[in-house]
C-alpha cells in the first residue's frame, strides 16, 4: 500500500528503490571509489607492474585490508554502497571489457591459436572440478572459481563467474589469491623455462610460439605481457593477442556454466518436475551476451582510438571499484577456514598449464604447421 501524505492525505508514489539515492548508497560508492584510485595509482609503479600486479588485484588487496580492520566501524554507513559496487558495476565493467577485444584478433593467432586456447580453457577447469571436488573435497563453488581464474583470464573471470556460481565473497578472495601467488610465479618461471630450452635446444620453438604459449596459460593479462616482454616484442605482441582471443571464451563458457548448473540441479529433482526443459531455471548472464555484442562492435572499428583508451580507463576503474567491494565483504576468517587445500589445487592447475598447456601447444601447432 503507497504512504499516504498527512497534509493532503492523498497518496504518494514511492520512487523504485534503484531511483533512490542514499546517503549510505553513496558513501559506499565513494569508499570503492577511492580504493579504486589508490589500486590504479599503485598499479602504476615499475616494480608493481615487472611483477604482474594489475589494478584489480591491488584493488582487492587494498578492499581486504580496510574491510579487516576499520571497515567494522563503518559498515552501517555503506554497506548497501558496498554490495551496488561488487555486484552491478561488476556487470558493468565485464561488458566495457568488450571494447578491449575484436574478433580480428583471432585472425592474427589463426585457428590453431583458438583451438589452443579453447583446449587449455576446458581441460583446466575440468580438472579444477574433478581435483577440488574428489580429491582435495573443497565446495564445488570455490574449486570452479579456482578452475576459471586458472583457465581464462585470472580476477575479471573469477569475479564474472561469482554472480553465476552465486559464489560467497570469501570464496572468490580464496580464488583471486591463487592467481596471484601463481600468476606472480610464472612470470618468472616462464621466461627461464624458454632460457633453457634456448640452451639445450630440447623443443623447436619461436618467440611467436612462446607467446602463444605464455597467452593460453598465464593467468591475468597484466602477469601475461610480464612473462612475454621478457624475451621479446614479438613474444609479446602475440601473447598479448592470445590471452584476448582466450577472454572472448568467457562468455560462452558463462552461458555454458549457467545451462549445467540449472541442468544439475534440475536432476536433482527430476522426480519433482517432469517437465524440466533445457533453459527451466537457468540464471542468465546476460551481462556476457551484451560482451559478445560490445565486442562485435568494436571489432568494427567506428570508434577513434582515443575513444576506446578512454572507454578502457573507465572500465578498468570499475572494475577495480568492484573488485575494492569484494575486499572490503571478505572475512580473514573465512579464508583461514579455507585452508591450504585451495593453494594445492592451484599448484596443481599451475603444473598442468605448464606440462599439459605445453603438450597441446606443442601438438596443435604441429597439426597446422
Amino acid at each position: 500500500m503507497l504512504p499516504l501524505n498527512k497534509k493532503t492525505k492523498t497518496r504518494v508514489r514511492q520512487l523504485p528503490d534503484w531511483l533512490q539515492l542514499r546517503a549510505d548508497l553513496i558513501l559506499g560508492l565513494l569508499l570503492c571509489a577511492a580504493l579504486s584510485v589508490a589500486a590504479i595509482g599503485l598499479g602504476r609503479v615499475s616494480w608493481l607492474q615487472d611483477h604482474g600486479l594489475s589494478a584489480l588485484t591491488l584493488a582487492i588487496l587494498l578492499g581486504f585490508i580496510v574491510g579487516n580492520t576499520v571497515f567494522a566501524k563503518i559498515t552501517p554507513l555503506c554497506w548497501p554502497g558496498v554490495v551496488y559496487a561488487k555486484q552491478y558495476l561488476l556487470r558493468l565493467g565485464i561488458i566495457l571489457y568488450g571494447f578491449r577485444l575484436t574478433f580480428q584478433d583471432m585472425g592474427y593467432v589463426g585457428l590453431a591459436g583458438v583451438i589452443i586456447d579453447a583446449l587449455v580453457l576446458t581441460t583446466t577447469f575440468s580438472l579444477a572440478v574433478v581435483l577440488g571436488i574428489r580429491l582435495f573435497k573443497l565446495e564445488r563453488g570455490t574449486a570452479m572459481l579456482i578452475g576459471i581464474g586458472s583457465s581464462i583470464c585470472g580476477a575479471a573471470a573469477i569475479m564474472a563467474a561469482q554472480p553465476v556460481l552465486k559464489a560467497r565473497a570469501e570464496q572468490v578472495t580464496v580464488a583471486v589469491a591463487t592467481v596471484v601467488v601463481f600468476g606472480t610465479l610464472a612470470i618468472f618461471v616462464y621466461p627461464l623455462l624458454y632460457s633453457l630450452n634456448q640452451e639445450w635446444q630440447l623443443l623447436a620453438t619461436s618467440d611467436f610460439a612462446y607467446g602463444l604459449f605464455v597467452g593460453s596459460t598465464i593467468h591475468e593479462v597484466a602477469q601475461v605481457v610480464a612473462a612475454a616482454d621478457a624475451i621479446s616484442p614479438v613474444a609479446a605482441d602475440t601473447a598479448v593477442i592470445a590471452k584476448m582471443v582466450r577472454v572472448m571464451l568467457l562468455a560462452p563458457f558463462l552461458i555454458a556454466l549457467a545451462v549445467y548448473l540449472a541442468r544439475d540441479t534440475q536432476v536433482q529433482t527430476i522426480h519433482q518436475d517432469k517437465k524440466a526443459g533445457l533453459f527451466t531455471g537457468v540464471s542468465v548472464p546476460w551481462f556476457a551476451f551484451i560482451f559478445v555484442v560490445v565486442a562485435g562492435f568494436n571489432s568494427l572499428q567506428l570508434l577513434p582510438e582515443m575513444a576506446i583508451a578512454r572507454i578502457a580507463e573507465v572500465d578498468t576503474a570499475l572494475l577495480a571499484m568492484a573488485m575494492a567491494g569484494l575486499g572490503l565483504t571478505t572475512d580473514i576468517k573465512a579464508i583461514f577456514r579455507a585452508g591450504v587445500k585451495p593453494l594445492l589445487l592451484a599448484s596443481l592447475l599451475f603444473a598442468w598449464l605448464i606440462v599439459g598447456g605445453g603438450a597441446l601447444n606443442y601438438a596443435v601447432t604441429a597439426v597446422f604447421a
